[in-house]
């Protein structure tokens, strides 16, 4: 598939898979990017996950015939991208790989050693590859120490990795002026909750050392090639990197036997007379962690109790906490809610977990002995009417 004169998309489908990295849910499979720059000299940016090597093998033929590959440009080194490395030297032996010198310290570890041939670039290095030239920019801990992105100067094409990357398998259009990309934005929210979340301040930092190149054509490592929609998946990230959130509501709750789900359901009907419009409820026991990233990233108020289960916080609620705290989410109101049946602790786990996530927590949460009463479910109406309240101021 032909993007520009010069460049073609020779990326892969993955619709097997059910968990991406082995723990995010993809219902709509994932697609793995990759680009050839056929120039004077041919540059390969990216290979596959191995699995898909035929079939990656049979694009780069369709493209090149017997034309051989001179450099591999090595962005990221995560496996799903670099790890047809060992195959592909094997049919193109003459390849340079190149990338920075994290990179080769991680293509020893994987792959075995770098050769002598091969081309260590540092940040504002320039490849020709004939009337073209590849500048590479580094961007570490977006997400692994070793990344950076290249970009095609003349071309104005920024082959960015797995920034700008999104779930969501390609289905036969590659480029978003061809398709509907109304479900790759929200898909690209829950990527970045998922994965990039963590590192909003290296996000920053890397749209600020970027913004001066002319970018006409986004090509990265998983979803569409983005052309028309540049500017908003840029201030998406932007958003998303600050901490920037919309006046909207999550109630995310773990139950053993209904007492939390009813109390959660509560919180939500408080906050819903409240005037808050967007509220979304989720049963952790349920709802794939990765959807719940996303509306949390999103939406400005957070709900979150479980009951207490031996002595600690019920486990799926405690894993939520734990993916929380690794991740850069302080600029939320927080409400916690939590019962028990004789020795209350959840509540208290909870208040703990966010001396770490540094939330504004509302005033006096709900805790309660045994079952939800009228009395318990009227102090969620009101927890969520507190809530409801600073997340509208």
């Amino acid at each position: 598939m032909q993007l520009t004169d010069k460049i073609y998309y020779v990326g892969v489908n993955d619709r097997t898979k059910h968990r991406f990295e082995g723990q995010w849910h993809l219902p709509q499979g994932v697609s793995y990017n990759s680009y050839l720059v056929v120039d004077e000299k041919v540059a390969l940016i990216d290979t596959v996950e191995a699995d898909f090597f035929l079939e990656f093998l049979d694009k780069l033929h369709a493209v090149l015939g017997d034309r051989k590959i001179d450099y591999l440009v090595i962005n990221h080194m995560e496996p799903d991208h670099s790890g047809s490395i060992s195959l592909l030297r094997k049919y193109y032996p003459d390849v340079k790989l190149v990338g920075n010198k994290k990179t080769f310290g991680m293509v020893e570890g994987f792959y075995g050693e770098p050769t002598a041939d091969d081309v260590e670039v540092t940040d504002g290095s320039e490849l020709s590859l004939g009337s073209t030239t590849l500048q590479f920019h580094l961007v570490p801990m977006l997400h692994w120490p070793e990344t950076m992105v290249s970009y095609l100067k003349e071309d104005k094409v920024l082959f960015s990795g797995d920034v700008f990357g999104c779930f969501g398998a390609l289905n036969g259009n590659i480029v978003d002026r061809d398709m509907d990309t109304e479900s790759y934005l929200p898909e690209m929210e829950r990527y970045y909750a998922a994965i990039l979340g963590k590192y909003g301040a290296q996000v920053l930092a890397g749209l600020k050392k970027l913004a001066p190149l002319e970018i006409e054509m986004i090509c990265s490592t998983h979803g569409p090639v983005w052309t028309e929609h540049i500017s908003t998946i840029i201030e998406l990230y932007r958003r998303l990197g600050a901490g920037e959130t919309e006046e909207g509501i999550v109630v995310a709750y773990g139950s053993m036997y209904g007492n939390t789900q009813r109390v959660a359901e509560a919180i939500a009907e408080g906050a819903a007379e409240a005037g808050v419009r967007k509220i979304v409820v989720h049963n952790l026991s349920v709802s794939q962690p990765s959807y719940v990233l996303r509306d949390i990233f999103r939406y400005k108020g957070l709900a979150i109790g479980g009951p207490t289960y031996n002595g600690e916080l019920f486990p799926v609620v405690n894993d939520m906490m734990e993916r929380l705290c690794g991740r850069k989410v302080s600029n939320h109101v927080l409400a916690a809610f939590g019962g028990f049946s004789w020795a209350g602790q959840a509540v208290k786990i909870l208040e703990k977990y966010n001396e770490r996530m540094k939330m504004e927590m509302v005033d006096a949460p709900v805790e309660w002995k045994q079952g939800a009463n009228p009395d318990v479910l009227e102090s969620a109406r009101e927890l969520g009417r507190r809530l409801a309240a600073a997340v509208k101021a």
